[in-house]
């Protein structure tokens, strides 16, 4: 079993009062994130610190592919993305701490695009459908293989931190963010759960608790107004 939580944008209290509730209900069960941990909130430098001093696995969004890439390949179409993503706020969250960017960053570049487990497929914004005649049983199978194909198409709109499109069945329950919903969204035709339930627009912070590709339970806390502009 596992609790997936979705897109956090910054809201560094919001955070801590849903892993507060998750470790006193769910104690035992490890927490995932399915990325965009920045940009837009008050608190993105303070979410990245949490997420490393609490060693909580994450997928990285599309704004963390912006924010590294602004740092490391400035010319990319992702760093030239950035100052229209919220840029300007996680920018001022590192004030008098920019030290910690570097350090940051690293975190955000070792970070898988994916976690295949046996209760779930997480990513950010999941595999499209576009990938239906490319990804194999055998190549879903293969976490190396799958990596491989994914990766090289991480610019593309369709890709894993981008994509919008009808999502692609994986034969297993996908958990995604990056889609705004106000509440938790689960499609059956492609067994694909939407978890981003719009914390940085003021109405809450979700996760999903999973086990053997079944929902269990949604576990909600609303936006501290502390976190947002």
């Amino acid at each position: 079993m596992v609790a997936v939580v979705g897109d956090i944008h910054g809201c560094f209290f919001t955070l801590l009062n849903l892993i507060e509730k998750l470790e006193k209900d769910y104690s035992k069960t490890e927490i995932y994130l399915v990325g965009d941990l920045v940009d837009r909130g008050k608190h993105s430098c303070e979410v990245i610190d949490f997420v490393k001093e609490k060693r909580l696995k994450f997928t990285p969004g599309n704004h963390e592919y912006m924010f590294y890439h602004y740092f490391n390949n400035p010319h990319s179409l992702f760093a030239e993305a950035w100052f229209n993503n919220g840029a300007e706020y996680t920018l001022k969250s590192y004030e008098n701490r920019f030290e910690r960017i570097n350090e940051h960053l690293q975190l955000i570049s070792e970070a898988p695009l994916f976690y295949n487990l046996k209760d779930c497929f997480i990513s950010h914004a999941g595999i499209s459908s576009y990938y239906n005649d490319i990804l194999t049983a055998d190549i879903l199978s293969d976490d190396k293989k799958l990596d491989e194909i994914i990766r090289k198409d991480i610019a593309e709109p369709y890709s894993i931190v981008w994509s919008r499109d009808v999502l692609m069945n994986v034969g297993k329950l996908q958990v995604v963010g990056h889609t705004r919903m106000y509440e938790p969204k689960f499609i059956k035709a492609n067994n694909v759960l939407y978890i981003d339930t719009a914390a940085i627009s003021g109405n809450k912070l979700s996760a999903a608790i999973i086990g053997d590709n079944k929902i269990i339970e949604i576990v909600s806390v609303p936006t501290v107004s502390a976190d947002l502009y």
